[in-house]
């Protein structure tokens, strides 16, 4: 599954970011290399090592689903054009998990 979202350039910092498969959280890629729901530790790539973060988080598709590129600072704060998408996701959903309307 993917989403077309907008392209960032090789030396743009972006985490990698997706929703976790068994639950639909929202997770992000840390630097040990495992997923995370803590928008603390999002992990900041650049370059060759992006690709290659995001490729491997592709080969995950059974842990987390739709994984993609979201822009950050160096330090891995969400910034860029999609933050208020970014930071929605970051702060939880508008709606509780589980709630049906």
């Amino acid at each position: 599954m993917t989403s077309v979202r907008p392209k960032l350039k090789p030396d743009t910092p972006k985490a990698v970011t997706a929703w976790e498969t068994e639950t639909g959280a929202n997770v992000w890629l840390a630097e040990t290399g495992s997923w995370s729901r803590d928008p603390a530790d999002i992990a900041a790539f650049t370059g060759a090592a992006a690709e290659a973060a995001l490729a491997r988080a592709q080969t995950q598709e059974g842990i987390v689903t739709d994984p993609y590129f979201m822009e950050v600072s160096h330090d891995g704060k969400i910034s860029g054009r999609e933050t208020l998408r970014e930071n929605i996701r970051a702060k939880g959903p508008t709606v509780p998990y589980g709630v049906i309307i």
